[in-house]
């Protein structure tokens, strides 16, 4: 076939002449003889043996002729972008990958970020290989702050950075002895948000050595990932070992570790902290209280909890909304903290009215709940699916059915359907035979 073309198919004459007429040994041996060049200048009336020559010559070489060349077309940049464009869509990420390489080797680093947007526009997402790569181009070329932007770019269209990632700004950082905290807090911070606690202290331990010394947001960020693993005595030897360093831990450190110890019930541990703080001077906060109150009230400390919370008052700490749905939820005197509410200037919102609402629905207060219902929508606030939840949940149980589906309807119409836990209240009464099947038909 290719031989056939290469008789029958005439292009551009190759000379004057018009005729190629020299033996094989000719042909092989000329100064004209590279088969490329040949294509390149066309061939007309070409005998036979020759092409058969020709075509022997092209099946020995590397590479072998394309169609352009067997056209007698030269390639020029345009043709060679459409080729290297083809290859990005059909093999995408590992061309993609070796150009982007190629770019950054030469040094050509704001090219291949413009290579990466335009994956990102043909709908291919850049790989962490990709990602290395780009940090480390920007790093040699001192453009640190590019390569942190790049990373959070990256971390947002689901692309997770590794220890190889953060490695060259690290070693750029240590080389210019940064202090820019921006810098240095992404990189602990960003792995503990991550979830890779054991990167992040191993980033800590090589700033160390290197002779960066951590600063109060880093060891924040490493005591808050110790606590989210429930690993309370490392976050609270990492607490003395920022002492030692001469770095004085604040507040928000403080609120870190109570915490902490609140969510894992012990209370006392972050009681004990919350004196040691105040015997180094830090002062608390609404946060600390309100962590210290929430973690009394769940342990089923409510007198110790109400004893801080007198406290807190006469320290000057002023009460936020989060401390009072805190109270108001674990002590019995929750309605008249609910009444002082507006004395101390504190606008309750929809959380506070549907634990109120909660409370007194389970004291069997219903009328009260009503009227806070209504006070409710007369105050602005508007109930929210777990509002309407709630004062349905207590009206079924009650047997209200006619007061029961009057607020089903009005909850459709605000936008909000029974939840899980009414559904379930439903089907308990349908199968006892306490509610006809009819009433399944508001629900839909």
């Amino acid at each position: 076939m290719l031989c056939r073309r290469l008789v029958r198919e005439p292009r551009i004459p190759l000379s004057l002449g018009g005729t190629l007429t020299v033996t094989t040994h000719h042909l092989l041996s000329r100064k004209m003889s590279c088969y490329k060049e040949r294509l390149r200048s066309g061939i007309v009336d070409i005998k036979k043996d020759e092409a058969v020559a020709l075509f022997q010559t092209m099946i020995v070489s590397r590479p072998l002729p394309t169609q352009m060349e067997m056209n007698g077309i030269a390639h020029d940049l345009y043709t060679l972008s459409i080729v290297i464009n083809c290859f990005c869509r059909r093999r995408k990420l590992v061309t993609f990958s070796t150009l982007i390489n190629g770019l950054c080797l030469k040094g050509r680093v704001s090219e291949a970020v413009e290579l990466v947007d335009r994956m990102v526009e043909m709908k291919v997402i850049p790989n962490l290989i990709i990602l290395n790569t780009l940090v480390n181009g920007l790093c040699l070329q001192d453009r640190v702050s590019e390569a942190v932007a790049l990373i959070d770019r990256m971390v947002a269209n689901g692309c997770q950075p590794d220890q190889f990632t953060y490695g060259p700004i690290l070693n750029r950082m240590c080389k210019w002895k940064i202090e820019r905290s921006s810098l240095k807090y992404a990189l602990i911070d960003s792995f503990v948000k991550e979830g890779k606690l054991t990167e992040a202290k191993e980033l800590y331990n090589e700033m160390i050595v290197r002779g960066l010394d951590p600063n109060t947001i880093t060891y924040g960020s490493l005591i808050h990932g110790l606590c989210m693993e429930n690993r309370l005595d490392e976050a609270n030897q990492m607490l003395d070992l920022m002492v030692s360093k001469g770095c004085d831990p604040d507040i928000w450190t403080y609120n870190i570790l109570i915490n902490g110890y609140c969510k894992a019930k012990l209370v006392d541990e972050g009681m004990r902290l919350f004196r040691k703080m105040s015997l180094r001077g830090v002062v608390a906060d609404t946060v600390t209280y309100s962590s210290l109150i929430q973690g009394f009230c769940q342990s089923g400390k409510l007198k110790v909890a109400k004893e801080l919370f007198q406290e807190m008052v006469s320290q000057g700490v002023h009460p936020n909304i989060v401390t009072y749905k805190i109270l108001m939820d674990g002590v019995d005197e929750a309605w008249d903290l609910f009444c002082s509410l507006p004395l101390k200037e504190v606008k309750p919102d929809v959380k506070t009215y549907t634990i109120m609402i909660g409370g007194l629905c389970k004291k069997g207060s219903m009328s009260k709940a009503g009227l806070l219902f209504k006070k409710m929508g007369e105050d602005g606030i508007a109930p929210d699916d777990c509002t309407w939840n709630t004062l349905i949940r207590a009206h079924l149980r009650g047997g209200d059915l006619a007061t029961s589906a009057k607020l089903i309807e009005e909850m459709k119409s605000c936008g909000f359907s029974a939840d899980a836990s009414t559904i379930k209240i439903v089907m308990d009464m349908l199968s006892d035979g306490r509610m006809k099947k009819s009433f399944l038909d508001l629900l839909s």
